[in-house]
């Protein structure tokens, strides 16, 4: 019963800093949020910056097992690869919308904290690794740059859809950038 609060608390805390950002985050809006008694999130993290880097691994552990490769289908081709970084992308903006603009605002808020956001850089580095990897299969040279521009294009059109207009379609612009890297 005790981890349940503790996930609760910290399912409430993504909510908390996806909807009002960071400033927002306190226990008492925590615990306020997950229905928890007052003083519940504090048990489990004292500080604020307990509490940050708790949401912060949260974060983390939930990406981990939603986009385990080991779980994602095999991408061979251009065109799965259009149709993978689409479908990931419109996870993260619509089921994954609210995790993903906590993530955001972590990152903005932790950029000159090197131990906080450390947990997200990694996450980060995991990723771009495995995209590279997805890349190199589907055969486009030099994948290093090219998953860098890839996932710098689908951040940047993720943040567009949550920021500015969430009906934007997204596969016009994934689908000529992998295919201007693939030279197809």
């Amino acid at each position: 019963m005790a981890a349940a609060t503790r996930e609760r608390a910290l399912d409430a805390a993504v909510e908390v800093l996806g909807a009002d950002g960071v400033r927002a985050l306190s226990h008492a809006r925590v615990d306020q949020r997950a229905g928890l008694p007052p003083g519940s999130t504090s048990n489990w993290f004292r500080t604020r910056r307990a509490l940050l880097a708790g949401v912060v691994d949260w974060i983390a552990e939930r990406e981990r097992a939603d986009f385990d490769p080991g779980s994602m289908p095999e991408i061979t081709g251009v065109d799965a690869l259009v149709d993978g970084l689409c479908a990931m992308t419109d996870v993260q903006a619509g089921p994954f919308a609210t995790r993903t603009r906590a993530r955001y605002a972590l990152f903005l808020e932790l950029a000159g904290d090197a131990e906080l956001g450390e947990p997200l850089r990694q996450q980060r580095r995991a990723f771009e690794r495995w995209t590279e990897r997805i890349v190199t299969a589907v055969g486009i040279a030099d994948p290093v740059p090219a998953t860098r521009a890839l996932m710098g294009l689908c951040d940047g059109l993720l943040l567009h859809r949550l920021t500015v207009d969430p009906g934007l379609d997204l596969r016009p612009a994934i689908e000529r950038a992998v295919r201007a890297l693939a030279g197809a």
